[in-house]
């Protein structure tokens, strides 16, 4: 399954890359991470699969055929480590703008007649 994934767009012809020993890789440090074939297992080949194959993300399938990322580095990489620039760059700005609009207004301070100034002694305080 990572063969084909690896295959996807025939970038392996042009870089000259063994898609079948690079899949055996990947999965070989999947299974030394993970220590079984449970639904972890599974749920890490699955989210492999679909990364590289992705059409909107060609870039992570050449890195790791040219070797800019080895089997062991995308065996253990997190969704967001794997996504393309475009989605990341979408992540960050939204991130940035949840932070922006959850951030407290600067205000002028509550007005109040409760004290008396002590310079101009008017009870009209913030």
């Amino acid at each position: 399954m990572l063969t084909s994934a690896l295959q996807t767009d025939n970038d392996y012809v042009a870089i000259g890359a063994d898609c079948e020993q690079l899949a055996g890789q990947i999965e070989e440090f999947i299974f030394q991470d993970v220590k079984n074939t449970d639904l972890k297992y599974k749920n890490r080949i699955r989210s492999r699969l679909s990364n590289l194959k992705d059409s909107k993300n060609p870039d992570l399938r050449k890195n790791v055929l040219c070797g800019v990322i080895t089997p062991e580095q995308i065996a253990v990489m997190t969704s967001e480590e794997m996504a393309s620039n475009e989605l990341k760059e979408i992540r960050k700005a939204m991130t940035k703008e949840a932070i922006r609009e959850h951030q407290m207004a600067k205000t002028g301070g509550t007005q109040t007649d409760l004290f008396t100034c002590g310079k101009c002694k008017k009870k009209n305080c913030t």
